[in-house]
């Protein structure tokens, strides 16, 4: 997996999603502690406005990024937004009102938008050669789960020499490094398509998603996912601390033990994804997931919620980590941004539904019901990825072009009835070929 580290382009960049993550995840506790500060017990409210915020912005303005993107050089592109991202934190110091909290969170998520989808697009490019490019997703997978373990920790220690406000100063120079080491490399120029209206590339990515078989399965096993996470991220304090009676230091294992799951997939998958496909991996790890999260309407002690999140976060892995793989192989290069926006905004409209409903249902029926309701939209959502992502998918397909003349460049044998090629969405295939 370390190998992908002697790309001096790939390792420069990682350490600009390392710095980056860090400084997220600083931002992360000292906007809790500002929301304590500003409104008290409802801070719960305020986090959980800002949280459905971020969501709105990534569903509705990714796509637009990544058109815009398209107009602008790739570098230049990502240092900017990352500028923007730390002046925006630059702010948060001094808010004193609730509203500018949400000001605030829209224009960093609004650039978060932009960024993480173009960042991630330009990283096949940089490692062409599939396994290269797996070792580079377990490895990005694995850092954001050691992130959520080794921030907290950190703001922890800073808190002990500074007040929380400071925490704001490390996000700052996370992003103004992660700025710094994106200008020092010279990325893989990005392939042009022909020119398109704007509107054309806002939908795009969204048009190939959902013309192509696997993606549309995708797209539907993220609501799996998201159902199956939702309940982790939203109701695990209030199953340590209501259900089983336990305290902050049990509520920051469990979270822990989803943690080290999620890192053990990780350093499984390279290997994994040498003898088995993508599809039954990922659908192996969303059954995983919804299992976990139906048998949690039993828990009854910690051992056994400790248990079940690490499989939760085993099953997060196995599904999160291959998508980049499956994004690759199906668009071209010049579509290949737009495609990753897609998912990013598709994916995240999963969570702004999950999210409210775990909390939701919680509240009202109770923390089993809960997790039964989550477990059902998952499994339901499962059974329509494998009727929508058919298991045999293979990459040429034949297909004829009754709409080109025999004479089109396109045509290998303009006598032949058909031709076979790797089958991807675009202006001259915009519809998947039927099965034979």
């Amino acid at each position: 997996m370390l190998s992908v580290l002697s790309n001096r382009t790939f390792r420069r960049l990682f350490t600009a999603q390392l710095v980056a993550l860090v400084g997220t995840g600083l931002a992360t506790v000292a906007l809790g502690l500002l929301a304590w500060q500003l409104a008290g017990d409802d801070a719960g409210l305020v986090l959980g406005t800002a949280l459905a915020i971020k969501m709105v912005a990534y569903v509705t303005l990714a796509p637009v990024a990544a058109a815009v993107a398209e107009r602008l050089p790739r570098r230049a592109f990502l240092v900017a937004l990352d500028l923007v991202r730390a002046g925006v934190v630059l702010f948060m110091p001094f808010v004193t009102e609730v509203w500018q909290i949400y000001v605030l969170i829209f224009c960093l998520q609004a650039a978060s938008a932009g960024f993480t989808p173009a960042f991630q697009a330009t990283i096949p490019d940089v490692l062409p050669d599939e396994k290269d490019y797996t070792n580079a997703l377990s490895l990005m997978r694995l850092t954001e789960d050691l992130e959520q373990l080794v921030s907290p920790m950190l703001a922890a220690a800073l808190l002990t020499l500074v007040s929380f406000p400071a925490l704001f100063g490390g996000t700052v120079l996370g992003f103004a490094a992660s700025a710094l080491l994106v200008a020092t490399v010279t990325l893989p120029a990005r392939a042009v398509g022909g020119p398109q209206a704007f509107w054309t590339s806002i939908t795009k990515g969204a048009r190939i998603y959902l013309a192509t078989p696997r993606l549309r399965g995708l797209m539907v096993m993220e609501m799996s996912v998201a159902a199956a996470g939702a309940m982790v991220y939203v109701n695990t304090v209030v199953l340590v601390q209501a259900k089983l009676g336990l305290g902050a230091p049990q509520v920051a294992l469990a979270f822990a033990a989803f943690g080290a799951g999620s890192m053990l997939a990780a350093f499984l998958l390279p290997r994994m994804l040498e003898r088995m496909a993508d599809r039954p991996v990922m659908v192996s790890g969303a059954a995983l997931m919804v299992a976990g999260v139906a048998i949690t309407a039993l828990v009854g002690d910690l051992a056994m919620l400790l248990v079940l999140w690490a499989i939760v976060g085993f099953g997060f892995s196995l599904t999160q980590t291959p998508i980049g793989r499956i994004l690759n192989r199906s668009a071209r290069a010049e579509d290949r941004p737009a495609v990753f926006a897609a998912q990013f905004a598709l994916s995240h409209a999963a969570w702004l539904v999950t999210y409210p409903l775990a909390g939701w249902a919680g509240s009202a029926f109770g923390l089993p019901a809960a997790a039964v309701i989550l477990a059902a939209v998952g499994a339901i959502s499962l059974i329509a990825v494998m009727i929508l992502w058919p298991s045999q998918d293979p990459a040429e397909i034949m297909h004829v072009h009754d709409d080109l003349p025999r004479d089109h460049p396109h045509l290998q044998d303009p006598a032949a009835s058909g031709h076979r090629h790797p089958y991807l969405i675009d202006d001259l295939h915009r519809r998947w070929p039927k099965a034979a």
